[in-house]
């Protein structure tokens, strides 16, 4: 499906939908806990769907109801089934760890853009643990049920999902776990967002001041109700498009969250936007934006938007830390420099630094490759300049099902092909 966006004028308020990490941790998390748990206001996407069809097929219940989702958690167990994980990497490598604790033979699968992210550094792991597993053409096979504690070492450039997923289930091994890191840690937001929804659950780790070692006892995660606040990923085409087009009060957020990508606000603000935060929402308007220099190592998935923002600001802009974004839905460098340069932007790039020339973009279409986050993000930039096409536009169903509709209501001139 392709998407048309014309230059439009935007205000008016709207709410985010719930984050997609807590969601996919807490539910996760809720599985382990033997007894009956809570999920108030989860998102529902194509990457919290895939983790709530593996559990159900685990034999753990996870029921959508009205008032969010009930997870009947303790009993997880190994089928013989297929287990497929579509194209969410948390829901693979969360659930790879975790079916390394149960006794039997697992078989995961990933959807085709999954596959060729990498997973191996996770399973070298669990193999020093006392699993078995094997990962050929987007199958991971794990043998569990006799991991073992000890000290293991983690490279700190690797994944915060890789870390992640040890510590969720650390606690259940029955030997105290250690992990050490060779460095401080890449995303490190994301890993004290597992620490907090493990904590929720009753757990307790000890963590070491730079969150480089992590020392885990035996422990049992007990049933909570928990709420999932909104997503700052989400969050940041909406503030960000308020900044180059309009008046728009983002609602739904939590100002003291864990979440990295809550740092598009003072990256704007570097930037000169105008913005005003309220005690659950951000309200920004319309700025002239200059260029900034910023480090993206720690909010990696803001690279599309803040990329965005720079071809309109004036100025070169720097991004560094960047090399990562090579392995997310895509290569989000290679896109974001793909779709800039149709636009009529200069962009260069080397191993892990972007530079961008803010100027006057033109229309053009915009491949998406089929990455959520490259959509969404040259959506905004298409609003401001108008005459932009994007393909394969309902990729955004992977975290945001409701993103063009949230654009339509702001006011955005967006026609969706076969309508």
């Amino acid at each position: 499906m392709k998407a048309f966006i014309n230059r439009s004028t935007v205000s008016g308020r709207v709410t985010v939908p719930a984050s997609k990490s807590y969601t996919i941790r807490a539910i996760i998390v809720a599985a382990l806990a033997k007894g009956t748990s809570k999920i108030i206001n989860p998102l529902y996407a194509d990457d919290t769907l895939a983790v709530i069809d593996v559990l159900n097929n685990l034999g753990v219940p996870v029921i959508k109801e009205l008032d969010g989702i009930t997870v009947h958690g303790g009993a997880l167990k190994t089928i013989q089934a297929d287990l497929n994980c579509r194209d969410s990497a948390a829901t693979l490598r969360f659930m790879a760890a975790t079916c390394a604790i149960l006794p039997g033979t697992s078989n995961l699968v990933a959807g085709p853009s999954l596959a060729k992210r990498p997973i191996k550094p996770l399973l070298d792991i669990l193999e020093e643990m006392g699993a078995r597993t094997a990962f050929q053409e987007g199958r991971v096979t794990i043998k569990g049920g006799n991991l073992k504690g000890g000290v293991y070492e983690i490279k700190g450039d690797e994944s915060s999902q890789f870390v992640s997923a040890l510590l969720l289930i650390s606690p259940l091994i029955g030997e105290d776990v250690i992990f050490q890191l060779t460095g401080p840690p890449r995303s490190l937001p994301y890993i004290k967002m597992t620490l907090g929804v493990m904590q929720q659950f009753g757990i307790n780790i000890q963590a070491s001041e730079g969150f480089t070692r992590f020392t885990i006892t035996p422990q049992n995660y007990r049933p909570a109700q928990v709420c999932i606040e909104g997503d700052w990923s989400s969050a940041s085409y909406l503030i960000a498009l308020g900044a180059l087009q309009g008046n728009i009060s983002v609602e739904g957020l939590n100002l003291l969250s864990l979440q990295g990508d809550k740092a598009i606000v003072p990256l704007l603000e570097k930037m000169g936007a105008y913005i005003s935060p309220g005690i659950d929402s951000i309200n920004v308007k319309a700025s002239t934006l200059h260029s900034l220099k910023a480090d993206m190592s720690q909010c990696i998935d803001l690279l599309p938007t803040v990329s965005i923002l720079a071809a309109l600001a004036s100025g070169k802009s720097q991004l560094k830390g960047i090399a990562r974004a090579r392995l997310k839905e895509s290569n989000r460098v290679h896109a974001v420099k793909k779709g800039l340069k149709q636009l009529g932007i200069k962009v260069t790039e080397n191993d892990d630094t972007i530079e961008i020339e803010g100027g006057k973009p033109r229309g053009a279409a915009i491949d998406s490759f089929n990455d959520h986050r490259i959509a969404m993000a040259f959506a905004v930039l298409g609003l401001k300049t108008g005459e932009v096409i994007i393909q394969n536009a309902e990729c955004v169903s992977k975290t945001y099902p409701g993103f063009w509709k949230a654009m339509r209501q702001l006011g955005g001139n967006i026609r969706l092909e076969n309508e």
